[in-house]
């Protein structure tokens, strides 16, 4: 079984929450309101996602990009995807978030990243309209959905939230902080606990007993 990675993109590849930031900045009121539910998971990411995008006027979209311009990576990624090169181990971002977002903040490194799947936004009309290829059951971008398109793979999950918390069960091996780590332990599921990705190529290196 090839292993392949799946990394969240928010407050995992970033050292803040660049997402969440964002939907803070430009629709206050709609994340103060519906944040808390999606952390008690009493409003699913799908609904709630949707509402606060939607409700962000078009004419932001550059401010957008501009907002995002400024966020740090977490230390380790880029010697990170280094190492999975020389590994041959495929790297699969998965968002549940902006897609322009993540692009604006990788520049350059997105030519190392093997997929990226995550929100885009339509802004032809007054308010963005959210696109999803991957929406489905209670997740604007269904992690699982993407993991399914690779076949006859180990899948490696590593996250952070709520939205990895579907997509870190399904994966046999799993790196988690903050949010996703308290979820995980409420479900019992075993994972590796990280602060930066130096921990997980060590922890890696030693699952596959590079010296």
């Amino acid at each position: 079984m090839k292993p392949i990675i799946f990394c969240d993109f928010d407050g995992t590849i970033t050292a803040e929450e660049t997402f969440v930031g964002m939907l803070k900045e430009f629709a206050p009121q709609m994340a103060a309101e519906i944040m808390p539910l999606l952390y008690r998971r009493e409003m699913t990411l799908r609904e709630g996602v949707r509402k606060m995008l939607e409700s962000i006027p078009s004419r932001c979209y550059p401010e957008i990009i501009e907002f995002s311009r400024t966020k740090k990576i977490r230390p380790g990624f880029v010697e990170f995807l280094d190492f999975l090169k020389t590994q041959g181990v495929p790297f699969v971002l998965v968002s549940g978030g902006v897609r322009i977002m993540v692009e604006t903040v990788l520049g350059d490194l997105t030519q190392k990243i093997d997929g990226i799947y995550a929100v885009d936004l339509g802004i032809s009309e007054e308010y963005f309209k959210v696109h999803s290829e991957f929406e489905a059951d209670t997740e604007l971008v269904a992690k699982v959905k993407v993991i399914e398109r690779y076949p006859n793979i180990e899948p490696i999950a590593i996250g952070d939230s709520v939205t990895d918390l579907n997509m870190a069960l399904a994966a046999p091996v799993v790196f988690a902080r903050d949010r996703l780590a308290d979820y995980l332990d409420e479900y019992q599921k075993p994972y590796f606990k990280w602060t930066d990705f130096f921990d997980i190529q060590a922890q890696l290196s030693q699952r596959w007993n590079l010296s």
